[in-house]
């Protein structure tokens, strides 16, 4: 491995360990995980995940907890969302025990890589799945290659819990009803690669979308799921035929309920935007992003301190990062020992 990685001063990108697992369904059948070498894969021109979209892809992480094992947060369920998304694209999905396996085993060869406790630092672990036959008519693959790799990683920000400003993208949708939006496709994140960009280039440094259909409801970030705090003890986030369901926010929601919050899942009209008085961003990358600001138009709305989370959000925080680094009890049986 590298020695001389500063785990401190990692940042949320691509660092390559040398090694990755691939299992591939070939004739009816997925083949032994096989533990490869390198950082390349042979694939036929006409693929069909180059030509027809048929890739989607997963991200968790690995935690070194306070013991000193390493454990897995909720791979399970993140098995699961491959499942649906290879289903709608009309995929073949690897079963939940190949995906859980080959996700055990990529962490404990990696196991130099997980950053130690303290450092703010984990291991991301990208689980992918693309269509390998090739294809020149438009239908769909008849084998798919498996890959799961990881990389150590410090926060998606680097900031932290440093609350961001948001900026409401209107020229260009995210998703459309009945469409995709709700699986972790890999085109829908080319789709929103413009939209984000412009947001950027206007100094914010996330957007938010409104559904497509009307612009009345909201959707969620660019990529991560919506949360707002009441100020009567709600949270509240948005339920859409549109949305990916973040695997985060999913916790999240458990939480504030054992926290004693009300947990509200439905549809959020823009017009109810006053009514929170902390806004996040959740995700697998960044866990909670506070939102200080959200700007539609010439108008701007303001959430929470500046400089700090507020304090739903920074309990919310700590109560899920405490899971997942083994200093409170993982009551809810979300973590996946390695090793």
């Amino acid at each position: 491995m590298d020695t001389t990685i500063s785990w401190k001063d990692l940042g949320f990108r691509y660092l390559d360990t040398g090694v990755y697992a691939r299992a591939d369904f070939r004739h009816g059948t997925w083949s032994a995980i096989e533990l490869c070498s390198g950082a390349s894969l042979s694939l036929h021109i006409a693929a069909t995940c180059l030509h027809y979209g048929q890739a989607c892809f997963e991200g968790l992480k690995a935690f070194r907890q306070t013991s000193g094992r390493v454990a897995c947060f909720r791979p399970d369920a993140h098995a699961r969302r491959m499942i649906m998304t290879a289903e709608r694209l009309a995929m073949v999905p690897p079963p939940e025990s190949l995906f859980v396996d080959t996700v055990r085993m990529i962490v404990a060869q990696n196991d130099a890589y997980v950053p130690p406790f303290g450092t703010g630092a984990t291991l991301y672990v990208r689980p992918l799945l693309i269509g390998t036959s090739a294809v020149i008519g438009v239908h769909p693959s008849d084998d798919y290659a498996f890959v799961v790799f990881a990389m150590p990683v410090g926060p998606y920000y680097k900031d932290g819990m440093v609350p961001v400003r948001a900026y409401v993208q209107e020229a260009y949708d995210r998703a459309a009803p009945h469409g995709v939006g709700h699986v972790k496709a890999a085109g829908n994140y080319a789709a929103g690669l413009i939209g984000d960009i412009e947001v950027k280039a206007k100094g914010f440094p996330v957007s938010l979308y409104l559904d497509s259909a009307t612009h009345s409801l909201i959707d969620e970030f660019g990529t991560s799921n919506f949360i707002g705090i009441t100020s009567d003890g709600r949270y509240v986030t948005p339920k859409s035929t549109s949305i990916l369901e973040s695997i985060t926010n999913d916790s999240l929601r458990v939480i504030a309920a054992d926290l004693g919050l009300k947990v509200e899942h439905r549809p959020v009209r823009w017009d109810e935007i006053e009514n929170f008085v902390e806004i996040g961003a959740c995700g697998t990358a960044a866990v909670i992003t506070p939102i200080s600001s959200i700007t539609r138009g010439d108008e701007t709305l303001r959430f929470g301190p500046e400089d700090r989370p507020g304090k739903t959000l920074q309990r919310l925080y700590e109560e899920i990062q405490g899971i997942q680094y083994g200093k409170i009890a993982d009551r809810h049986g979300w973590m996946m020992p390695v090793g």
